[in-house]
């Protein structure tokens, strides 16, 4: 297989942790994990069947399928979308098959701060976290559109995937995050 540029890293290595988190979620009731531990209600470290387990470390989770780990870190409302050049050159070095280049642990941070000095990702400006995400591919600035009749604002912005709060909705309704109409 030929081996992939930072572009393709970039898609692959959330959507690997989204897939993981689903699986959390499937098996635990919740995608982020991280409270149920700190609560004690789940061990720090197990197995959940004979080629899956995982592991819980400060603000993320590593889960290993016999052969592959992904690791991620829990971001802001619970996102699981961000990135940084450490994370990249772990998963790189889990599937170099597909990013050799990468598994050098100075290529990933070259090529990342060339990605961000494109403005390609940011850091969020209202969180703590240390972690990059991709640029929402619509304008930076407010949206206003009109719902259609039975969507709701909340399935919009998830389904656009924008911060809370960048998206601004005009519906019939006073309310916000309610359905056109009172639908």
């Amino acid at each position: 297989m030929k081996n992939k540029n930072l572009s393709s890293l970039i898609h692959e290595y959330p959507g690997q942790a989204k897939k993981t988190t689903d699986l959390l979620e499937h098996t635990f009731g919740t995608k982020n994990i991280l409270r149920l531990w700190r609560s004690d209600k789940l061990p720090q470290r197990e197995r959940i069947t004979d080629n899956i387990s995982y592991e819980l470390h400060g603000i993320g989770c590593r889960v290993d399928f016999s052969g592959i780990c992904i690791d991620f870190d829990y971001g802001p409302h619970e996102r699981v979308d961000g990135f940084d050049p450490w994370r990249f050159y772990i998963y790189a070095c889990e599937v170099p098959h597909r990013y050799k280049k990468y598994t050098n642990q100075n290529t990933p941070k070259l090529e990342f701060n060339n990605y961000i000095a494109q403005g390609k990702a940011e850091r969020l400006t209202d969180s703590m976290s240390n972690l990059y995400f991709l640029k929402p591919w619509l304008p930076t600035c407010p949206l206003t559109f009109r719902c259609q009749a039975g969507v709701s604002v909340r399935t919009v912005q998830a389904f656009i995937q924008l911060r809370p709060g960048q998206l601004h909705a005009t519906t019939n309704n006073p309310a916000p995050n309610t359905r056109h109409n009172g639908e």
